[in-house]
Formats: C-alpha cells, structure tokens, sequence
C-alpha cells in the first residue's frame, strides 16, 4: 500500500512539474521539451507497474525530460542532438540524494555537458533559495565537464536534486546512480503530496528552512516552540522579524521562496491553533532561526477543492497568486 500511494504521489507531482518547466537558453536554466498529455500518462502508467525486489538494483532509460523518485540506475542515449534536457530527482523529506556519474560518453570540448544542481531551477527560480542554502550559488552546480574524474559523485542537501544535460551527437550516453540517504535533520523539503503533515525542527543552528507544498492548500499549524515562545501564535506585529526567531508563511506562483508572497509572521503566542487558506501553486512554511533556541513548528495542510478556490479567487484580500 505504501508503495502504491507514494508512486500516485509521484504521477499527480509529475503532472504538475512538467506542465510549469519553462524554456531557457544556459546550462542552469532549462529547457525547451513537447511532451504530451499521452506520452505523460504512458510515462506514469510504467512507473506505476514497477515493483523491484530490495537486493536488484532498477534500472532504465533515462528520458530528456524526466522525473525520479526511486534509487537505481538511468541511461540516457540520444538518438538525435538534445540540447535542452532535464532531470529532476526526488526523495522523501527526511532524505538526500546522491547522483553518481557513470559511463559518460560525451563530448566536452564539443560543447556537451552534464550538470547537477543541489536543489530545482524552475523559471529560472531555484529551490531552496540562495538565502536559505548552506552552499553559495557557484558551488551547487557540479558539472562532468568540468570536474571529470576529480568528482563523480555528488550529495544533495536536501530532498531534491536536478541534472542539466545537453548532448550533441547521436549515440552519446551516460548513466546516473541516484540513491537516498536517512538526513537526521532535514531543513528545506519539497513535499510529494497535496496533503500531510510535518514536524520542522532547527537544534541551535542558524539557519532558515522552508517546506514548500506545490499545491493550493488549507494549512493547520498545531504545534508552535520558537525558543522564547512555547505556545501557539497568531499574525504578528510590526518588527516580527527582529525577535530573530520566527515562521513564515509564504504564498506565489514560483518555487523560490524568497520571491513568494509574505502571507504573516507568525511569532506572538496566544491560545489557539493558527488555519489558513492559500490558494497559490505553492505554498511555504519558511522557519527562520537564530541559533539560540530549539525551534520546532508542527503543521498539517490538505489540497483545496475547486469551491474553496473560487472563494479566495474572489477574495479581494487574498487573490494575488491568480494576479501574478
């Protein structure tokens, strides 16, 4: 049962994503692909037949745009120049991903390249964002080309990751080895499902981490423990920011959570759980820690239906998702 609801997670994700990619021109922002709705559902409908024992390692062709969200083996052989391909790879919140180059047979001098990058590009819009990543810009890309043999294996920080790939020669091919592994302190996640719930935890550390849900939502924030606070909270005041403790919610069309809408700051306690409905394609709950404290913020959130939607579309108050 648990492999059948997580492998439907992945087909309504998948629809999602690749119907929102949008066309670039560099090697980090990708990519231009005419997929249809019939080969989406072929794609689905053969993911969703695989069940391989836990001793085998799966393996099979990797496409030229792709989504991934089991450990094994992918090949990619082009048949013809591709100059615009992207995968992107996805794991459970509390894991990473690592992405092994193996047998690459491409021409780097001839301008073909393959390219991680520890997090999604978007639209140009990264996840997590700049301000929320461990690593500065430069050092999330590794590309082959430009390492080689110095560095064949590259470790997420977070539950997702993405490869870039652009091949000019027909018959060129590489494969990846895409394995997961247990993050005893996951920080920035990108969720699989519309609905759930999650714990989001910061032990001393300064840091921010955002838990982005890629769905217009309903969000229950049950549990609420920012160090100086220990009950619930309610929206803030003006100068929220300054306690250097705090939560956001965010709301937008982009998966960058510093461009999204700051919805509230959620920092002053009072007796009573905070609800809220977002009607954006994603929605973030940003946790921003100083260090100083034990920070942990409890929330639930389920996928809006067509009604409620209509209602904050209307909503003078909260329709600037549908405005942007």
């Amino acid at each position: 049962m648990r492999v059948m609801e997580r492998t439907f997670r992945e087909q309504l994700f998948f629809l999602v994503l690749c119907l929102s990619v949008l066309k670039g021109d560099s090697r980090y922002i990708e990519h231009n692909n005419d997929i249809s709705t019939d080969e989406l559902y072929s794609f689905f409908n053969s993911e969703l037949k695989r069940e391989t024992p836990d001793m085998l390692m799966y393996r099979r062709p990797l496409r030229c745009l792709d989504m991934v969200a089991v450990e094994g083996q992918f090949t990619f052989t082009a048949e013809s120049p591709q100059l615009n391909c992207a995968a992107f790879f996805m794991a459970e919140p509390n894991e990473v991903i690592s992405v092994d180059y193996d047998n690459v047979d491409a021409d780097c001098s001839g301008g073909d390249f393959i390219t991680v990058f520890d997090g999604w590009v978007m639209k140009g819009e990264k996840f997590p964002s700049s301000q929320d990543h461990p690593l500065p810009p430069y050092e999330r890309y590794v590309d082959y080309c430009d390492s080689g043999s110095a560095r064949k294996s590259v470790r997420s920080s977070q539950n997702v990751a993405m490869v870039f790939f652009r091949i000019h020669s027909a018959g060129s091919s590489f494969t990846l080895t895409v394995k997961k592994h247990i993050n005893p302190f996951p920080c920035n996640v990108i969720s699989q499902s519309p609905e759930g719930s999650y714990t989001m935890v910061i032990p001393h550390q300064h840091r921010n981490c955002s838990f982005s849900i890629i769905y217009p939502v309903a969000i229950d924030i049950s549990e609420f423990s920012l160090g100086h606070h220990n009950s619930f909270p309610k929206r803030s005041l003006p100068g929220c920011a300054e306690t250097g403790d705090f939560v956001q919610l965010l709301g937008g069309n982009g998966i960058d959570p510093s461009k999204l809408f700051p919805i509230t700051d959620l920092c002053i306690s009072f007796t009573g759980p905070t609800h809220m409905k977002i009607g954006c394609d994603n929605t973030v709950v940003r946790m921003v820690s100083s260090g100083k404290f034990v920070s942990r913020v409890s929330f639930s959130y389920r996928l809006l239906d067509r009604q409620e939607l209509q209602t904050i579309k209307l909503n003078d108050v909260e329709n600037f998702c549908f405005n942007n």
